[in-house]
């Protein structure tokens, strides 16, 4: 922590990030959500928004979220893929290089239109 941190700051856009998170994930139903190699932060933060819109009875199911990593962690295994979409919709985790899996899932969605 660098002795010049607003505290007050730091947590007022850490407030105003978790509401925006929220407001997206809100619409998420139908939808797909996707994971890009964060292990740890992104599924705790991605499982307690979901939570929070769910509790707030805004509908969010059937939809379908990924994980893209070079290993499998447990987090996003359980917070990202299995979890969020237990019930209704599909979750996947799809492990490999992202420089690999990125672009061919790029492609696989432009061969799809």
């Amino acid at each position: 922590i660098h002795p010049e941190c607003d505290g007050a700051a730091l947590g007022q856009a850490s407030l105003r990030d978790f509401r925006r998170i929220i407001d997206v994930i809100s619409s998420i139903s139908d939808g797909v959500v996707l994971n890009i190699g964060s292990a740890v932060i992104l599924p705790e933060v991605f499982l307690k928004a979901l939570s929070a819109v769910r509790n707030l009875g805004c509908r969010a199911d059937n939809f379908t979220s990924v994980c893209f990593d070079m290993i499998r962690h447990y987090r996003p295994q359980q917070n990202v893929v299995s979890r969020p979409t237990k019930g209704s919709g599909h979750g996947y985790y799809i492990i490999g290089h992202h420089e690999i899996m990125i672009p061919l899932l790029y492609r696989s969605l432009l061969q799809e239109k």
